[in-house]
């Protein structure tokens, strides 16, 4: 397993080493925040505030592709659009540095601290997607405007490297627990899939997103919502960053609330069609079947761990009910 306690403890020491590079002493204390694709560290006690160093998995993200992600971060934050993290510079100024753990180098950026505490579902979640859908129609308004930068690079977040031949978390075919029938019955849905967003895949559609503003990615402090973790940002259908909110949580039933909330929100700051109420059902089910091969390929982690097998058996209920109506 990847991310097992001698890895971390082997990073942790790495991180630990390479402080001074942010001229922060090697002998801060770093505390283990998540476990995803990345390991996420804070340090307390730097001197220049609390900092929060992410160690990227090995193998998923370029160079500069990591560039590409900060440099939209800057930009958003230079334009005010949105409240999220600051990245912090190297004392070289640049801001990737690397890890050499035996043959391997891992890319580690830091950011400034955030307070705040992931909403959570006892709070009054659909207010605060009505403010997620106006912060992700601001994004979004961004994205279509900004000049990226000569050699900007993200990943595509599609059908094909979803659910299709080059899924970048793994074949949903290979979800825990699943068997003959439940494979079918994926393998019926992503088909659905597939032939409903092709039609779509259209530059009004479709451009630079988030892409992973789940719960556990936002930040509460007071009336303020704060945006964490652009590491899966690319370039997808705008409205999947609804069904990305909402993951892990697409069967719960107070999700139509969210849903109706977050619309009005977007609607606030930008036109939406009528339409895009049928097409939020298509991603929340394409993402759904993603994070359940995501979870099969990342079973190392804590939340892979949590969800397992039963939320493989709530998408196949999810893809039945989907097939019901769109098959």
């Amino acid at each position: 397993m990847l991310y097992d306690d001698a890895f971390l403890a082997r990073v942790q020491h790495g991180l630990g080493a390479a402080l001074p590079l942010w001229d922060v002493a090697p002998d801060t204390r770093l505390e283990l925040l998540t476990i995803s694709e990345n390991a996420t560290f804070r340090a307390t006690g730097t001197g220049q505030g609390d900092l929060v160093f992410r160690v990227h998995r090995p193998g998923y993200h370029t160079r500069a592709e990591i560039a590409s992600e900060l440099a939209w971060i800057a930009a958003l934050r230079a334009e005010g659009v949105v409240a999220t993290p600051r990245p912090v510079p190297l004392k070289d100024g640049g801001l990737i540095a690397d890890l050499t753990d035996g043959s391997t180098t891992r890319h580690v950026v830091a950011f400034e601290f955030f307070p705040g505490r992931e909403p959570q579902e006892s709070d009054r979640l659909d207010g605060w997607f009505r403010e997620l859908g106006a912060i992700h129609a601001r994004l979004h308004a961004h994205s279509r405007r900004w000049a990226r930068p000569e050699g900007f690079s993200r990943k595509v977040w599609n059908f094909e490297s979803t659910l299709g031949a080059a899924p970048l978390w793994g074949d949903f075919r290979a979800g825990l627990g699943l068997d003959a029938p439940g494979r079918a019955l994926l393998e019926r849905t992503a088909q659905v899939l597939q032939r409903r967003l092709a039609p779509l895949e259209a530059p009004e559609n479709f451009g630079l997103i988030h892409a992973d503003l789940r719960l556990a990615n936002l930040l509460v402090e007071g009336d303020r919502l704060a945006l964490i973790d652009f590491d899966d940002c690319g370039f997808s259908w705008f409205l999947y960053d609804f069904a990305a909110a909402i993951s892990f949580i697409e069967h719960e039933p107070y999700v139509p609330a969210l849903r109706a909330a977050w619309l009005d929100g977007y609607r606030a700051q930008a036109p939406l069609g009528a339409e895009a109420d049928g097409q939020l059902d298509l991603y929340v089910m394409l993402r759904r079947i993603l994070l359940t091969a995501w979870i099969a390929s990342h079973a190392e982690t804590p939340t892979a761990q949590a969800m397992g097998i039963p939320y493989t058996h709530g998408t196949l209920a999810l893809a039945e009910a989907f097939l019901g109506r769109h098959g």
